[in-house]
């Protein structure tokens, strides 16, 4: 063997052992990426839920308004009507009967439209918390996977902890999820 040669071997053996220290860090920066693509996901999902509760919320306060405006107007044709001279009284009464019986039924009708928007906003508020913590764990997770990526670039691994405290701050955010009601 030439000098050449056990230069490179040496050489070789030292970046082999240099690449096996820095194999924890490949590992970490693996699972990182994961957890940012999983959190990703999770975020868009509840955004979606947010938006689809919203809509459905939208819907529910059209149909309110639009029954509110019915039962206005309801109220407004009986009014003209008993103050109208008619020919029939007896079918003028009965008409007037008929809206009083869809004007009880209408209040009704209103106030469990009215509950069921205000479920949905409240479904809205929940996801939109949720959302906003899965935005901030993926930010977090991001700037860990970043962090721990100097550790191959400078070999120190001050930055591979660095990136651990991220990591949990990500982590934790996610968890925290689980609390939002």
């Amino acid at each position: 063997m030439e000098g050449d040669e056990v230069g490179e071997l040496k050489e070789n053996a030292e970046k082999g052992s240099e690449n096996q220290a820095m194999r924890p860090v490949a590992f970490t920066m693996s699972v990182l990426a994961v957890l940012v693509a999983v959190t990703t996901v999770l975020g868009h999902r509840t955004h979606t839920e947010a938006i689809l509760s919203q809509s459905k919320a939208s819907d529910l306060w059209n149909e309110y308004q639009a029954r509110h405006i019915r039962e206005h107007d309801t109220e407004l044709a009986s009014g003209l009507l008993s103050v109208q001279p008619v020919a029939d009284k007896a079918a003028a009464a009965k008409l007037q009967q008929k809206w009083a019986d869809s004007l009880a039924k209408s209040d009704k009708d209103l106030k469990e439209a009215q509950e069921k928007a205000k479920g949905f906003e409240e479904q809205v508020e929940v996801a939109e918390h949720k959302a906003n913590r899965f935005d901030l764990a993926e930010a977090m997770l991001e700037i860990a996977l970043v962090i721990t990526s100097v550790t191959l670039l400078t070999r120190s691994r001050i930055y591979w902890y660095l990136g651990f405290v991220f990591a949990i701050g990500g982590i934790l955010s996610v968890l925290s999820t689980i609390l939002v009601k």
